[in-house]
């Protein structure tokens, strides 16, 4: 019989909101200002993935060109000392397509469409899911993620209700945004203010210069909050302040993955009398977890041994699951199996031969 996981924690009940870090969403069309409001956020660092933050006085890493550089930009802020309480990805549009292009690169395919049935998309909504584990990470250490976005108008159709209608969207693949919009606090819609007025028995619209930021869902738009907002704010970062105001903890660096040596010395400085920074910590790939759940199956491996797994990998603590694990830990595990598979193929092998001569024998006499 298989055998049921434990907790990891004892069981315990408490009440009262929860401080922490916030995971925030904010798109509109181009133009109406989104990258110039995120900057008035609380000490933002920015990963502007399309160059469109040139005009703005901001701190930025240099501009990701591959999927590697986006996610080596997130290992530093994990990793590293800093004074950032906010990272702005700008925009998550741009960065789905470098995702896009690092799932074709690995499967050596030219587009999503060349996976067929729509595996392509799924394969991109599974990646991104573990991006946003790793985005997860940095609301541990109190900063705050906000992704920003272009809109895009869509056709919905309603289930309850007869025909169907426009609305403004996130741009990103279904499947993507549907992560987005479960894992975001708070999805906000920034637009221009449009009215309209009759001249000579048509309507014409007028206006187009005052901004405002919308909060709540509506036919129109797409939007939502867990903070209890206005449904329209003005279009200063003021109006949101109140949101960034309930981190729990200044940030803090992450816990080794690994155990250090009881004796471990500490590490030289360099020429400029500074110790070396520790380097990015890799997740998990997606060719790892599909390495780990085929060996995990051909050895007949339980959930008590992936317990003991991830306790020998110095990773007990976690929920046992494989994207939690770094690059690292997962190809010293795979190289562990693929050391007993390798014993049980020779096994095999010796007791093959050994039949084979106890045979040769026998025909002999």
């Amino acid at each position: 019989m298989p055998t049921v996981s434990q907790p990891t924690a004892p069981i315990s009940i408490s009440r009262g909101l929860i401080p922490s870090a916030t995971r925030l969403a904010l798109y509109g069309p181009e133009g109406v200002g989104k990258s110039t409001l995120v900057a008035g956020f609380p000490e933002p660092v920015f990963l502007d993935t399309e160059g469109g933050t040139a005009h703005l006085d901001v701190a930025r890493f240099p501009r990701p060109r591959n999927w590697a550089d986006a996610l080596a930009a997130i290992n530093h802020l994990l990793t590293a000392e800093h004074g950032h309480k906010t990272l702005v990805i700008d925009s998550v549009d741009w960065l789905e397509k470098l995702l896009a292009d690092e799932v074709c690169r690995k499967a050596n395919k030219e587009g999503l469409e060349d996976f067929g049935y729509g595996k392509g998309l799924v394969y991109l909504a599974e990646e991104f899911a573990r991006f946003l584990a790793l985005l997860e990470k940095l609301r541990d250490r109190g900063i705050h993620v906000v992704l920003v976005g272009h809109s895009t108008i869509r056709k919905f159709e309603a289930p309850d209700a007869a025909g169907s209608y426009d609305r403004y969207e996130l741009k990103l693949a279904k499947q993507v945004a549907a992560l987005v919009k479960e894992w975001v606090d708070a999805l906000l819609f920034v637009n221009f203010v449009t009215k309209t007025t009759e001249k000579d028995g048509k309507l014409r619209a007028v206006g187009g210069r005052e901004r405002v930021i919308h909060t709540t869902h509506t036919a129109a738009w797409d939007a939502k909050n867990r903070y209890g907002l206005d449904d329209k704010l003005p279009c200063v970062a003021a109006s949101l302040a109140p949101i960034f105001a309930r981190v729990s903890a200044p940030p803090t660096p992450p816990p080794p993955s690994t155990p250090a040596p009881a004796a471990a010395a500490p590490a030289e400085p360099d020429a400029s009398g500074t110790a070396p920074r520790p380097g990015p910590v890799l997740l998990i790939t997606r060719e790892q977890v599909e390495k780990l759940d085929l060996y995990w199956a051909t050895l007949k491996k339980t959930d008590a041994d992936r317990v003991k797994a991830f306790a020998w990998l110095g990773a007990n603590g976690l929920d046992n699951q494989w994207d939690e694990l770094t690059a690292e830990q997962a190809a010293k595990l795979i190289s562990k199996l693929q050391d007993q598979m390798n014993k049980i193929a020779e096994g095999s092998t010796s007791s093959a031969s050994r039949a084979a001569a106890r045979s040769s024998r026998g025909g002999a006499r």
